[in-house]
């Protein structure tokens, strides 16, 4: 899944954007509002983290923006503006959390959660398909009970594929969910990853076909 986080105190950023990562997600940083408002234009995000205070332009018109493009994707507000009447606007506006600083990481990380849970229409953290078990909460896949221990790329993908399991999804999808803008990633990366995570699978009759010229589908 990728993060837009949108936060111009660097010290603040640096520690979300490692934070996340680990986490597993494909994380994006950006400090100047103006340039997020561009970005938000042209790219896909699962989820954006927006502060409210920010050079540019302000997250509140980034976020009048974003619903005025009738784009749905989550917005969790992260500022100092601690008012009632802030919170307020903010969700109004679209906003769809708000988390006022400072805050403890762990509820950052739950909130993030579950605003991707309920964008995806899941009421719990765990994905299951078949013998195959995803607990987005803990990192953690497991097949037949046992965990299956996978890179932190190859955990990613398998969640992209899961949260979309009996659909196909086109190699440009998986790669706006799986890197981000630093990202290095060749122009056969998703082929290895998936390529990997098949033999992985495999043992367990879970197949991730190849859909020649549209991209993966996982089967059961």
């Amino acid at each position: 899944m990728r993060i837009l986080l949108v936060e111009d105190d660097r010290q603040l950023a640096e520690g979300l954007t490692r934070a996340l990562a680990r986490s597993g997600y494909a994380v994006d940083c950006i400090a100047d509002g103006a340039q997020a408002d561009a970005v938000l234009r042209t790219e896909h995000f699962d989820l954006v983290a927006l502060d409210l205070n920010l050079p540019g332009l302000d997250g509140l018109a980034i976020l009048r923006r974003l619903r005025a493009r009738e784009l749905a994707t989550p917005v969790l507000v992260i500022t100092a503006r601690g008012g009632v009447a802030a919170r307020v606007e903010g969700l109004d506006l679209g906003a769809d959390d708000y988390l006022g600083k400072p805050f403890e990481l762990a509820e950052l990380e739950a909130r993030v959660r579950a605003l991707l849970r309920r964008s995806q229409g899941r009421a719990t953290g765990t994905i299951d398909c078949g013998s195959l078990t995803l607990d987005s909460k803990a990192r953690q896949a497991s097949l037949n009970g046992q965990p299956l221990e996978l890179p932190r790329r190859e955990l990613c993908l398998l969640e992209i594929l899961m949260t979309r399991a009996g659909k196909v999804v086109s190699k440009e999808q998986i790669a706006g969910q799986l890197f981000s803008f630093d990202d290095e990633a060749g122009p056969n990366a998703i082929e290895i990853y998936v390529s990997r995570l098949r033999k992985k699978l495999a043992p367990a009759g879970i197949c991730i076909r190849t859909i020649r010229g549209l991209g993966y589908l996982l089967q059961r």
